[in-house]
């Protein structure tokens, strides 16, 4: 008597890659293949698995200062206390109308008084603090209060800053930037090469980095009080530069049909 042959069989073993040697401890069951084991892929799908193009981009983008700060002193020493509260109070009046009529918000200004006796005399302090948002309407008004009022008033030089939430902007648009330089030139990779871009796969902002303005002149630089106002303003500016790394999937150029 015969015996009857066991049919063919064919393994297609493949090794699995170290990423995916945390599937030998598994238990499987069914169809699955056994521990240590996985299907072969398709040519098209290790094409797929196999076709990328990996590009950097950079981005440097600069903010002028959005808002702008300047401090008012009025101040007055007389023999009695009633004196000194009028000398002030009748210009303290005089500055807060006129920044009124300027359209000036009350939120963007804020008033201190100080009284206190000196010797034989009482002498009264009081400073208006201003916050501007037009830098022409900065000057406007504080010629205006230099003009109109006597050397008992001491105008500051304008101190220019940036909000918070104009740093965050510049960060984040230096950061966009940087992501489409580098996909406009993996675009032009591909097209070099006769392949169409896919889409990102990676992306990561390797870098930041950001500072202030510089003025050129170092003397001048040590003297505040003798810089223009756009010296401050281009001091008080901000750069932001930003470094990203993508990988984009790679497809190859779709065949058109021919029309039958």
């Amino acid at each position: 008597m015969s015996l009857q042959q066991a049919p063919q069989s064919r393994v297609f073993v493949e090794l699995v890659p170290w990423a995916d040697r945390g599937r030998e401890n598994n238990v499987v069951s069914g169809s699955e293949l056994l521990p240590g084991f996985r299907r072969p892929l398709s040519s098209a799908q290790t094409q797929t698995a196999t076709r990328e193009v990996h590009v950097s981009g950079t981005a440097e983008l600069s903010a002028s200062p959005d808002r702008a700060q300047v401090a008012v002193l009025v101040s007055s020493t007389k023999e009695t206390a009633a004196e000194a509260k009028k000398s002030v109070c009748r210009r303290l009046d005089y500055i807060t109308q006129s920044l009124q009529q300027q359209g000036l918000q009350a939120e963007n200004v804020t008033v201190t008084k100080d009284f206190r006796r000196v010797e034989n005399a009482y002498h009264m302090e009081a400073e208006v603090c201003i916050t501007f948002t037009e830098f022409g309407k900065m000057q406007n008004i504080c010629n205006f209060l230099i003009e109109k009022l006597d050397s008992s008033v001491v105008i500051s030089q304008p101190q220019f800053y940036h909000t918070p939430s104009s740093v965050e902007n510049l960060r984040r648009k230096a950061c966009l930037v940087a992501v489409e330089n580098a996909r406009r030139k993996a675009q032009e990779v591909c097209n070099v090469v006769g392949q169409t871009l896919g889409k990102p796969l990676l992306i990561k902002e390797e870098e930041t980095k950001e500072w202030e303005g510089q003025i050129d002149d170092l003397q001048s630089s040590r003297l505040s009080g003798s810089l223009t106002i756009q010296q401050k303003i281009k001091s008080a500016t901000i750069h932001a530069a930003s470094k990203v790394f993508i990988t984009f999937e790679v497809k190859g150029k779709e065949k058109k049909r021919k029309n039958l």
